[in-house]
């Protein structure tokens, strides 16, 4: 069933020249932009919630399972490893189809996982079943996809931030409202039973979001990726359909063949990557270190998790207004700034020796390192108009590499002292934000070299977006232009 499509002219909001909202209200529903941006953050919050409902029972799980802490810990890792290769796979997809149909698709997909939670018998299918269930994370791409379709550069920073951190809530979410769904369950069930019938709620939650997508959203302000008739790309002989020129080898290379896709990956292992690996072990720190018991300590890792919902905002809103003012060197140090006290605060919270003095370096930290997430994707959608999907998902896998790689060094194995290894992981944190001095945009610059001598840095957020080497008229001019330093 096909939405009908609102005419342009008619939109409620102003827009460019390409129909992208310049303004954002995240509390209107009356425009194609307004309904995109609500039904994205609202699918991917039921995608967070999915994957992180079931830490708070592994207590439960691991007693009826008998599971042995390194079985937790490696299912933990699964569910990161799960979301790599989905996200990877998702850029191109949206770059097809449209990320309306990808993400709807990715829903009806991982929610029988999560739902297969009720029949696991076995440590092994308790690894298998984080793996799959994992793969949901991947709407974060088409989230991002989204919004930087419907938005103009000029707010785009903004929309990506609140539509990621309105989401990532659900992570937050989660780990207060599982245990409440287990505990009202278990009043009229078995215990063995009712932690199993919880995870009814988050499948049937994921399946009702992908359908309302299908109904109620659409790819681009002009309408679907499969009916858009204006969504052209411009080539030397002409303007000729997306379709015939954007094919998925094309969209592959211009993602995986662009230096900057990798640097931002690096950057997003070292901010959204780092939020994820403290979701997984910041509630066993507080427990373990000052002696609080499992209902605190879930209440404080959660704290951690709901603040997405106004700091990753923020950093969109810092990428955005800086980008107004200094343009494109204004994105990029800002991003360094609020990464590198992100890295530094990470270091102080795990040599702080109160419980308080730690919850209050806690709070302050996840403002930071979840603003720098929202910086970051205020960079992405520059990167290359042409391979947008591919580079959101080169840049959203690096956040689960960066995962990965973090909770195995660092948290893994027996004896570890999770406050020497907090503080280790805050200080690769500021060490690869330095990463960000490498990127270099030929029409607008980077950190701390301005733009080629023809093109002007002042056009950051007022020109369409354009892949990295082309001028207005299409013409590929890498080889003529030279950065001014």
């Amino acid at each position: 069933m096909e939405p009908s499509q609102p005419s342009l002219s008619h939109t409620t909001v102003p827009v460019d020249s390409d129909g992208r909202a310049t303004v954002f209200r995240p509390f209107s529903l009356s425009s194609p932009h307004s309904r995109a941006f609500h039904l994205a953050w609202l699918s991917l919050f039921s995608c967070f919630f999915s994957t992180f409902s079931i830490p708070p029972l592994v207590p439960v799980i691991s007693s009826d399972l008998n599971l042995s802490e390194s079985t937790v810990s490696a299912a933990g890792i699964a569910s990161f490893v799960g979301s790599i290769f989905s996200r990877l796979a998702m850029g191109p997809l949206c770059d097809l189809i449209g990320p309306r149909t990808s993400s709807a698709i990715l829903s009806f997909l991982t929610a029988p996982a999560i739902l297969s939670a009720a029949f696991i018998s076995s440590p092994t299918s308790f690894i298998l079943l984080r793996f799959f269930v994992g793969f949901s994370l991947a709407n974060f791409v088409a989230n991002q996809y989204w919004m930087s379709s419907m938005f103009s550069g000029n707010v785009i920073g903004l929309a990506n931030g609140v539509s990621a951190g309105w989401a990532n809530v659900g992570a937050g979410i989660s780990q207060l409202l599982m245990p409440l769904i287990y505990s009202t369950v278990a009043e009229f069930f078995p215990r063995a039973f009712a932690w199993r019938v919880s995870f009814v709620f988050p499948a049937v939650f994921q399946v009702t979001t992908a359908v309302l997508v299908l109904l109620y959203g659409q790819d681009t302000p002009s309408g679907n990726r499969e009916t858009s008739k204006q969504n052209k790309i411009r080539t030397p002989e002409g303007d000729k359909g997306e379709g015939e020129h954007s094919n998925f080898v094309e969209i592959l290379i211009g993602g995986l063949g662009n230096y900057r896709a990798w640097v931002l990956a690096l950057l997003y292992g070292y901010s959204y990557g780092v939020e994820l690996t403290t979701d997984n072990v910041i509630a066993g720190y507080f427990y373990e270190r000052f002696g609080v018991n499992l209902e605190a300590a879930g209440t404080i890792a959660a704290s951690f998790g709901i603040s997405n919902i106004a700091s990753r905002p923020a950093g969109g809103m810092i990428s955005d207004a800086l980008g107004k003012r200094f343009g494109m060197r204004g994105r990029l140090w800002g991003l360094w700034v609020v990464q590198s006290v992100a890295g530094l605060l990470c270091v102080l919270l795990g040599r702080v020796n109160s419980l308080w003095g730690s919850i209050a370096v806690m709070w302050v930290f996840s403002v930071f390192v979840q603003a720098a997430s929202g910086l970051v994707f205020g960079v992405v959608p520059f990167v290359s108009s042409r391979s947008l999907g591919m580079v959101a998902g080169i840049t959203g896998s690096g956040g689960t590499v960066g995962a990965v790689v973090t909770q195995y060094l660092l948290f893994s194995g027996d004896g570890v002292r999770k406050q020497r290894s907090i503080s280790l992981m805050g200080l690769m944190m500021f060490v690869f934000s330095l990463s960000v001095t490498s990127i270099y945009f030929p029409r607008w610059g980077g950190m701390c070299c301005g733009p080629s001598s023809s093109s002007s840095g002042s056009e950051d957020v007022s020109r369409r977006l354009l892949d990295d080497d082309e001028e207005e008229d299409g013409k590929v001019r890498s080889g003529i232009l030279r950065p001014v330093c």
